[in-house]
């Protein structure tokens, strides 16, 4: 359990070197070169957070208005709330019907969902179903978006397989800080396929997002684009939770849902995880890791077997890839192993089959950079151009499979790329193949500074305009975006 009051460096950094193939230096300090672009808010700051004193929410399960037609039909209005989110004061949130985070979404494989959106904030909004095959006109996009008092019918045909998927605001110049204000919540999609497995379910299955957030002394949540300093971090909209389990184990499925923050998780004890999935459902076979590394907006699916810990153990899981103080963002949430528990679950040394890539038949480079020399207004690039929804940057044939080539151009300064409509997979980090917790289907991959990653798409569902982007939104809100048009 970390105490000391320090920042995370290069040793524990470096200790997490080989989960994505990348050699995880620190990310930033707090004086780092972003940090430096976009100054914290000013003001007084909250005395520090008790650990580990509130449960963890459980994040509810929203109920559909209809399933006439085998359809799901729900009606969702966005709305500012007031919550106590830190002990003693109340914070104003952007939610989904009041919920913070907003309510899961459970669905199926080939039975459609429909979401009658209303927006009942002052702002625009864009529901964007992350990692979702969508047609055009329901995908959410940056430009496509909902004014104040307006409402929107978003239709997802679920024809996808299953995977752990999410939905966040996507308003162009709004959306990193509709998102870091709680406009986002999870979407399980799940299948015969993955109902077959006897991986833990039901209320061993469990929803855990993390994301950071910086509050004044009234506890009111700031926001300043490019706010390296997110001091405080929230597990299902609480700070440093604790979470009572069984002596069994369980499913967890992490999301990052940051704007910015990087995530390796690991407990502190140094016990094993088992990941059996990423952004795009499970991976072929389960692996066993240390940690889990996540940046903003990927997931992993981890099996934990609490049955090696006494009734009564208490075990704390850290982050150990971190910009600043240990105390605040060294330690996200506490198990406290309260109970015995039977336990019919087992995780199969098989999960599932991908099919064999087809052979590529093109390709096409990307590069993502931003200013990074200390100036007042950094602008934020894709292949050297801030985004502009007036321009196609790449057409792309209806039922290609291509192999994009994506490069981060900084030094000091990490990205990641999000591609909408497809999954995609994993072929090559920095020249090597990727490693175990790639080997499943991607929606969001990351890049430390000057690394490249090659990845293989294939478009053979439906045509339209769809954005691909970084997915540190406050990168993509300042310009790293651009359009590619499927036909």
């Amino acid at each position: 359990m970390l105490t000391r009051r320090r920042v995370l460096g290069a040793g524990i950094a470096t200790a997490a070197a080989g989960l994505t193939g990348a050699s995880l230096v620190p990310l930033l300090t707090a004086g780092g070169a972003e940090a430096a672009n976009t100054p914290a808010p000013t003001g007084s700051a909250p005395p520090p957070v008790p650990l580990f004193t509130v449960p963890m929410p459980l994040i509810p399960v929203a109920r559909p208005v209809s399933t006439d037609g085998g359809v799901d039909t729900y009606e969702v209005t966005t709305r500012k709330v007031t919550k106590e989110i830190l002990p003693g004061t109340r914070s104003e949130l952007l939610t989904y019907d009041g919920q913070f985070p907003g309510a899961t979404i459970k669905a199926r494989r080939g039975r459609p969902v429909v979401i009658r959106q209303r927006n009942g904030l002052d702002v625009p909004i864009s529901r964007h179903l992350h990692g979702g095959s969508v047609q055009q006109d329901s995908d959410g996009g940056p430009m496509d978006t909902v004014d104040p008092g307006g409402e929107r019918v978003y239709t997802y045909a679920n024809k996808q397989p299953h995977a752990s998927l999410w939905y966040h605001d996507h308003a162009h110049h709004q959306e990193a800080e509709n998102v870091y204000r709680g406009l986002h919540g999870s979407y399980l999609l799940s299948d015969e396929a993955e109902d077959a497995l006897p991986l833990p379910k039901d209320a061993y299955d469990v929803v855990i997002q993390i994301s950071d957030a910086r509050f004044d002394a009234t506890g009111r949540l700031q926001y300043s684009m490019g706010d390296w300093a997110r001091n405080t971090l929230l597990v299902n909209g609480a700070p440093y939770p604790y979470f009572e389990v069984a002596a069994r184990k369980y499913r967890l499925r992490f999301a990052n849902t940051s704007n910015m923050r990087f995530f390796e998780l690991r407990l502190a004890d140094g016990g094993d995880l088992t990941q059996i999935g990423s952004d795009g459902g499970l991976l072929p076979r389960p692996h066993t890791t240390k940690s889990v590394y996540l940046s903003s907006g990927e997931r992993a699916d981890v099996v934990i077997d609490f049955s090696r810990y006494p009734v009564g153990t208490q075990v704390v899981l850290q982050n150990t890839v971190a910009w600043g103080p240990a105390e605040q963002v060294g330690q996200v949430m506490r198990f406290d192993v309260t109970h015995t528990a039977d336990d019919p679950s087992s995780v199969p040394s098989v999960l599932r089959t991908l099919p064999p890539l087809p052979a590529p038949t093109g390709s096409r480079t990307v590069v993502l950079r931003m200013d990074e020399d200390g100036r007042a207004a950094p602008k934020a690039y894709l292949d050297d151009k801030v985004y502009d929804p007036q321009r196609v940057d790449a057409f792309v044939r209806h039922g290609a499979s291509e192999i994009w080539t994506v490069t981060n151009a900084n030094t000091t300064i990490p990205h990641n790329f999000h591609m909408h409509l497809v999954q995609f997979r994993v072929i090559e980090r920095d020249g090597k193949a990727p490693g175990p917790a790639e080997s499943g289907l991607k929606d969001t991959v990351v890049l430390q500074p000057g690394e490249t990653v090659r990845l293989q798409a294939t478009f053979d569902t439906y045509a339209g305009t769809y954005v691909y982007h970084c997915h540190m939104l406050d990168h993509s809100a300042m310009g790293m975006m651009a359009t590619m048009k499927i036909a």
